[in-house]
């Protein structure tokens, strides 16, 4: 009797090991292509969403990187401008998009950070809906006046301000990185503006130049040549360094505004749920782009400071800039229909 159950417990053990070969035989089999597909990857082109007008400082960049990680990964980067209630409409085809590798997004800080506590609608949350894959850069926001203005430094400006309640300030449009930028600037300098929002640079500078509008919080690029043509006075800039456009432009924090910083920054988004291997390939071939002479060289004549990173400190940056944000635009009640 008990030789007769030996050899059934031989035989159930016999029986289990065949079936976990099969398992794992059957583990493998599935594994295989899918770890081919990774290795592989990319085999065809890769959409690069651009949430903005063709032409700009964005689209620039986003052709000049491209290009170079194109090269790179062996497969064209095609860029598709797709503009839209402050770059919210591209950035939700990104979310939307399978997790594949062949959708991605040119994300920025108004989208990330600021779009979801001034927009009533977002139809994505960048904390969840996203991969982040490498930072672009950053760019240069500008605290100028008009000529005519009686303004030479911030101090100024502020003594100005509080004499004169309400002073109008322009931007290139409503929920920008720039009225973000005001709206700090009040809150820390304890002053009230009246904020006159633009379509774009073009018009706001040109009010400006013209009187119309004694102030303007504006992107450096569209500002300079004014600047340096002596059509406009720059006071400050609003990031956490000088401009190398103009070095001897204080800071707000230098000029007395103690911790204020406002840095627009941009960097590359794939839909949640990318793959390690995918967003590994695709960060390597970012950095080693943005690294480059050329690239670096163009992007920076055009205002932009190139500066990549790893994916996790991109998702790091989204996160702390959302929670930093959010109070700030509450605050000064920017809300965008």
């Amino acid at each position: 009797m008990s030789i007769h159950l030996t050899r059934i417990q031989q035989a159930s053990h016999a029986l289990s090991l065949f079936s976990s070969a099969l398992l794992v035989g059957a583990a493998a089999l599935v594994a295989t292509p899918l770890q081919a597909q990774q290795a592989a990857y990319p085999t065809k082109p890769i959409r690069f969403i651009v949430p903005y007008t063709a032409g700009g400082t964005t689209d620039l960049v986003a052709r000049t990187v491209g290009q170079k990680v194109a090269s790179k990964l062996g497969q064209p980067l095609i860029v598709e401008n797709r503009p839209g209630a402050g770059g919210n409409l591209g950035m939700d085809v990104v979310a939307k998009a399978e997790p594949d590798g062949y959708t991605i997004g040119f994300g920025a800080m108004g989208i990330m950070a600021m779009n979801p506590h001034i927009y009533k609608k977002v139809p994505f949350d960048p904390r969840k809906d996203f991969t982040a894959i490498s930072m672009l850069g950053t760019s240069t926001i500008v605290l100028a006046v008009g000529m005519s203005v009686p303004v030479k430094s911030v101090p100024e400006l502020i003594e100005y301000a509080k004499k004169n309640p309400g002073t109008p300030y322009a931007t290139a449009g409503a929920g920008t990185s720039m009225h973000m930028a005001a709206a700090l600037f009040e809150q820390t300098a304890k002053v009230s503006l009246t904020h006159v929002p633009y379509k774009g640079s073009s018009p706001a500078i040109t009010d400006v130049i013209g009187g119309q509008v004694p102030v303007i919080f504006d992107n450096l690029p569209a500002s300079l040549p004014h600047i340096q043509s002596g059509r406009m006075r720059a006071l400050a800039v609003v990031g956490s360094k000088r401009s190398a456009s103009l070095p001897n432009v204080p800071t707000l924090a230098e000029s007395g505004l103690t911790g204020y910083s406002i840095e627009p920054w941009f960097g590359v988004y794939g839909p949640a749920g990318l793959p390690p291997a995918f967003v590994k390939k695709l960060n390597e071939a970012f950095v080693e782009a943005i690294a480059s002479p050329e690239v670096k060289e163009r992007l920076t004549e055009a205002g932009f400071s190139p500066r990549s990173s790893t994916p996790t400190e991109l998702e790091k940056l989204t996160r702390s800039e959302y929670e930093r944000l959010g109070p700030v635009a509450r605050n000064a009640h920017m809300i965008v229909d």
